[in-house]
């Protein structure tokens, strides 16, 4: 029987670069993702041409991007976020603290693509 239950704390990591993408568990249907963002640590706006990227915000605070253009909005834990299909997303820890959440891209093999002069 294959995994169901997953502690996510077990997944989150730390680091100084660049924010870390670790994988809890994957399938056709989705890709769930554990998400640490130090303090003004940023993921790079982004989109997935075929799925959705729900993002559920755990602690910290950030600036949401929601289009190609820069507008943010303003996130904090309790939030949940949906970028649907195409849809630009990327975010700033503009907090002091970790910025840490939980992403559910579905499907599993939606793509991901960088906006280009970001």
């Amino acid at each position: 029987m294959k995994e169901r239950v997953f502690k996510s704390s077990n997944f989150l990591e730390s680091n100084i670069g660049e924010p870390i993408r670790s994988v809890i568990t994957e399938s056709g249907d989705s890709a769930v993702i554990a998400w640490h963002v130090n303090p003004g640590q940023r993921i790079s706006a982004h989109f997935h041409p075929h799925g959705q990227d729900t993002w559920i915000i755990q602690s910290g605070i950030g600036e949401y991007q929601t289009d190609n253009a820069g507008s943010t909005k303003a996130i904090k834990a309790g939030d949940v976020v949906v970028a649907h299909a195409g849809e630009t997303h990327g975010v700033l820890n503009t907090g002091t603290e970790p910025l840490i959440f939980i992403s559910v891209v579905s499907p599993a093999l939606s793509g991901y693509e960088l906006l280009v002069n970001q």
